[in-house]
């Protein structure tokens, strides 16, 4: 089974700050091929870049900029990825303003969260895929025996 995955979680230092969220997913489930993406390089933003928030339907970074476009071209990149690789469950970083499933960031930049999905976590989910986060993989391994 291959399961979509964000870089970072795999330990590639591609977050907004350069760093990465390695959880040692292949080290707990060394069975599953594990196909990374990260929705925000693969739309062109650098690493470092400003940290994002979504603010009314608009990905706006701490400086002001828009960075939407690059957001949903990076979305519709992964979702390539994940369709060609017959991908139907995704780990994905939690609350980011991509990959966040259920809660995101209210874009205030003041850590406060909200009910919501990132711009690549509703494309995916809106074709099918399943979604799950670092914070309940407990939820994924459920899913995986079922």
């Amino acid at each position: 089974m291959k399961i979509l995955v964000s870089a970072c979680l795999m330990g590639e230092s591609c977050r907004y700050d350069g760093k990465s969220n390695c959880i040692g997913l292949q080290d707990k489930y060394p069975h599953l091929t594990f196909v990374k993406v990260c929705p925000e390089v693969m739309g062109g933003l650098p690493v470092p870049r400003s940290g994002a928030e979504i603010s009314k339907n608009q990905v706006i970074t701490l400086g002001g900029d828009d960075v939407t476009k690059e957001f949903a071209k990076g979305a519709q990149k992964a979702l390539e990825v994940a369709l060609k690789n017959k991908c139907t469950v995704a780990i994905l970083k939690a609350k980011s303003p991509s990959c966040g499933s259920g809660q995101i960031y209210d874009g205030t930049f003041t850590g406060t969260l909200i009910a919501g999905d990132g711009v690549s976590a509703t494309l995916l989910k809106a074709n099918g895929i399943k979604i799950f986060s670092e914070k309940n993989l407990e939820e994924f391994e459920g899913h995986l025996r079922s």
